[in-house]
């Protein structure tokens, strides 16, 4: 390790898939507002012929879309984080030091990383961890995360520290009939707001899907999908995901009252969309219908204001039952009150392996299979 000057402490204070599934991981992490992403680290070649500059700036377009935009916000706050502790101690940033990150990954733990002396869990240690990689990695030097100093203090860590998983609460059919009814029928957002809940529960969209959605194909540029309404059978939704496009089939429901493919027509009729983002921005009262597509956070909001206006896990405090809810818990819903193969869940969720769909399944009834009484005792 080597002490910086005053130019690498200034140079320091400037500036995807190592995790599984870390859409899911940062999406479980809360619902604050980080504002918009940070630009990604500049690309520079000074050798670069002038008559090239145009298609790099193209390319750093294609970079930037590589990742989501929440993705990005955890990547930089967890980079500004570790440069931050790299400026406090006086130590270099680059060329990237394995036994430098393992003194981080061990102040994180310890609590000592910040002054407020508050340990990281496992979890965001192991984000911090991913974000590093990716950071170094698009700054052109790689970060070896095998080398013994970064894996054996991680080892420890988790040996050391490890907790089980608090993931928000799920959404269960008969919590959302409740929310639903805690909806005004008679105002746009109103009926914006329940198409949105449905769909994103039946669908086990994640937020930033629900909201990305156009009405048709190729509609908008920041789109990441659309939907086609099928009269009879339901709707499909097409989704742009990290790792390319997939396909989700929501059937009708069993009544009108609860069918998303019905909530979806009424909220499209009434608001006279025809074209462009499918949620948008509801204002004069819920009454006008904006241009704007609508920010992945007011699902979150949404779903929290919903649930407590509800009275969903009344046996909790309100300060608990605040922290309970998000964006996720319509995902964690479906995924916990499907009865059927998990394949089918699986795949609805567009998760790559049955693990990470498991991590979804909360039920409140632990006990509804009895290996005691089915083993004969």
């Amino acid at each position: 390790m080597s002490m910086t000057g005053d130019a690498q402490r200034s140079s320091a204070a400037s500036g995807d898939d190592d995790m599984p599934d870390i859409v899911d991981i940062i999406m479980e992490m809360g619902d604050d507002d980080y504002g918009s992403p940070p630009p990604l680290p500049a690309i520079a070649n000074p050798n670069l012929p002038a008559h090239l500059e145009a298609l790099a700036g193209r390319a750093r377009d294609y970079i930037e879309a590589a990742s989501s935009a929440n993705t990005r916000r955890a990547y930089a706050a967890d980079w500004k984080h570790f440069s931050s502790w790299c400026r406090r101690q006086g130590i270099e940033m680059f060329p990237p030091d394995p036994q430098v990150v393992g003194l981080y990954i061990a102040a994180c733990a310890s609590g000592t990383a910040t002054g407020d002396k508050k340990p990281n869990t496992v979890s965001t240690i192991e984000r911090r961890l991913s974000s590093l990689s990716w950071n170094f990695a698009q700054r052109g030097q790689p970060l070896d995360r095998k080398d013994r100093h970064i894996a054996t203090v991680m080892a420890g860590v988790r040996n050391t520290h490890a907790s089980p998983p608090r993931q928000k609460e799920a959404i269960l059919p008969e919590d959302l009939i409740a929310m639903l009814e805690t909806l005004d029928r008679g105002t746009l957002r109103g009926l914006r707001d329940r198409a949105m809940l449905l769909l994103g529960f039946a669908g086990g969209l994640r937020r930033s899907e629900i909201v990305g959605l156009d009405v048709g194909r190729d509609q908008t540029e920041d789109g990441r999908g659309w939907v086609e309404i099928f009269p009879e059978k339901g709707l499909l939704v097409t989704l742009r995901g990290k790792t390319g496009w997939r396909e989700v089939e929501i059937g009708r429901g069993s009544s009108d009252a609860t069918c998303p493919v019905v909530a979806l027509q009424t909220w499209l009729r009434l608001a006279r969309i025809a074209h462009g983002p499918l949620f948008r921005r509801v204002a004069g009262q819920g009454r006008a219908v904006g241009a704007d597509r609508l920010n992945d956070q007011e699902v979150a909001r949404l779903v929290k204001r919903a649930a407590l206006a509800a009275g969903v896990r009344g046996d909790l405090s309100e300060g608990e039952r605040a922290k309970k809810f998000a964006g996720h818990s319509l995902r964690a819903g479906l995924a916990s009150s499907a009865e059927v193969d998990e394949r089918y869940v699986q795949k609805q969720l567009g998760h790559a392996s049955a693990e990470m769909t498991r991590r979804y399944q909360r039920r409140r009834d632990r006990f509804r299979i009895n290996l005691t009484k089915a083993s004969g005792l």
